[in-house]
């Protein structure tokens, strides 16, 4: 009983401190993708997402909320416990300082999460063994330097910039807490997580990094691209469609998905849809698999 309380304590001083933590700063962390237009909306795989001060709601699904741990409930299909923990996991573990409307703060500089290899065979048996990603793939992104373990045994696909430096990274968690998201101070607007196979003018844009991996292991002979979340207009588009290449919006098989790609395709009429006949790519793998 007594572990029991303690624990019961434990969560509660932990909502409690990432209670009012910033919704701009919640979904910074997660996929989503501030409107270039409207700055209060937000495009998330989940739908759009407008948000005042501490309140949101999802004019997709009609389904609103009040609070970080909330909107994360929402985001992620969590229960309470886990949204408290994905929260202070995110943003206090990392020696983040949680803001809210009394406690501003500025945005986290991005600093690579730190590499831990005695995690790494954690990280190869869930994208081999449970997203069926050939090995040899993985072995090679490995080797490359933009993926590999943290100590929390996520996987961290990184995004490149200028003279490939890395801006940002892409995290998956690959243990029995199933949850994905951006590490701390990644800036999506200066770079991306990329993978080729042969020099070819062909691009294929997918929602994430693990999508656009299993993209180009069914098609090999061109360049995966992920926008890191539900992102109809990536602030480095333009400069490949002006550049030549063919580009084709390969977003998720569902209604956000068709209307982020639509999204896309009124913005940049060159851009071709490219529809999984399943709910992604990766899913498409294992079937065939």
């Amino acid at each position: 009983m007594y572990c029991l309380v303690n624990w019961y304590d434990e969560i509660k001083y932990k909502a409690n401190a990432v209670r009012d933590i910033d919704l701009k700063e919640v979904l910074n962390m997660t996929e989503a993708i501030q409107d270039k237009f409207d700055k209060a909306k937000w495009h998330t795989l989940k739908g759009v997402i407008s948000i005042s001060g501490q309140k949101f709601m999802n004019w997709n699904t009609l389904v609103g909320g009040g609070g970080a741990i909330d909107l994360v409930i929402h985001l992620k299909n969590l229960k309470f416990i886990d949204a408290v923990l994905w929260l202070s996991d995110t943003f206090l573990s990392h020696g983040i300082e949680a803001s809210s409307k009394n406690n501003p703060r500025s945005k986290p500089i991005f600093k690579p999460p730190h590499k831990d290899e005695t995690k790494v065979q954690r990280v190869m048996h869930y994208l081999i063994n449970q997203r069926c990603i050939p090995a040899p793939l993985i072995q090679y992104l490995i080797a490359s330097g933009k993926l590999y373990a943290d100590n929390r045994s996520n996987a961290v696909f990184l995004l490149l910039g200028k003279e490939k430096m890395a801006v940002g990274a892409e995290l998956r968690g690959t243990t029995h807490v199933r949850w994905q998201g951006m590490a701390p101070g990644s800036r999506k607007d200066l770079g991306c997580f990329y993978v080729k196979n042969s020099n070819t003018k062909k691009i294929v844009l997918c929602e994430s990094a693990i999508d656009a991996i299993s993209y180009l292991a069914l098609h090999p002979y061109c360049l995966t691209i992920s926008t890191s979340g539900a992102n109809p207009n990536p602030d480095w588009l333009k400069s490949l469609i002006n550049k030549g290449f063919e580009i084709y919006c390969g977003f998720d098989s569902d209604e956000p998905g068709d209307n982020l790609a639509n999204k896309m395709i009124d913005l940049y009429p060159t851009v071709r849809r490219l529809r999984p006949c399943k709910q992604d790519w990766n899913e498409i793998l294992m079937a065939k698999e």
